[in-house]
């Protein structure tokens, strides 16, 4: 929950931000080619760690990250079909009210990372 005043709880913040930029990249490489929402999460990814972003946007897209890089949450990423669609939802509601502030160099920086990675893809 925020501070009063619509300000993000700092240490949280500070705890997913240490946790996303530990284990973002890992389990990116890890998902490739699993996950459908890789290009929206890379965005979001850079979204957060951009210091223009408003703290406030920062810290939604942080949490939702840091969900997605949780090795255990309400559906084990290993069930076939279903084990990404929490961590889908999580992303797909920080990304949708985060959707101003995702600019278009985070999605071409997101598509830039993605064809290097998976070079046929695209």
């Amino acid at each position: 929950m925020g501070a009063p005043g619509g300000m993000p709880d700092m240490g949280k913040l500070r705890r997913d931000e240490s946790k996303v930029r530990l284990g973002f990249w890992p389990k990116m490489r890890k998902t490739l080619g699993h996950v459908p929402f890789a290009e929206d999460a890379i965005a979001a990814y850079y979204c957060a760690t951009d210091s223009a972003t408003p703290i406030q946007v920062r810290a939604a897209l942080l949490g939702a990250l840091a969900y997605f890089i949780l090795p255990i949450d309400i559906i084990p990423d290993f069930v076939v079909g279903l084990g990404f669609t929490d961590d889908a939802a999580v992303l797909l509601a920080a990304v949708t009210a985060a959707k101003t502030f995702i600019t278009d160099s985070h999605r071409a920086r997101a598509r830039a990372w993605l064809l290097k990675e998976q070079p046929g893809r695209g």
